[in-house]
């Protein structure tokens, strides 16, 4: 388990919080992020680390780049500390290099 103590997540998360192990245990759920508010859980911070994230989320999840933009915009750049223009070009750059990843057969 890795601790975040500090993480802006998009808005209405929670709805689409994906439950692991479901029916393992009686009395514990253990809730995570779904794939795309996972990563754009790193987008504030864009350290090296969280661009090898989010390129393996892609991957991973077959994201839909569009649903990842809506949802950049509409659930997570209203509540986004700093300029605005700084994180609408980290999603571009992430956005671009998912589309050079997949065009050289990184799904």
């Amino acid at each position: 388990m890795q601790v975040s103590p500090v993480a802006t997540v998009p808005e209405d998360y929670e709805s689409r919080l994906v439950e692991l192990f479901p029916g393992e245990f009686d009395k514990l759920r253990i809730l995570v992020l779904d794939a795309y508010d996972l990563a754009l859980s790193k987008l504030e911070r864009n350290a090296e680390i969280d661009v090898e994230d989010v390129k393996h989320l892609a991957r991973a999840a077959k994201f839909d780049l569009d649903v990842l933009a809506d949802r950049y915009r509409k659930e997570l750049r209203p509540f986004l500390t700093g300029p605005e223009a700084k994180h609408d070009l980290t999603l571009e750059l992430w956005i671009e290099t998912i589309k050079e990843q997949r065009a050289q057969g990184g799904a």
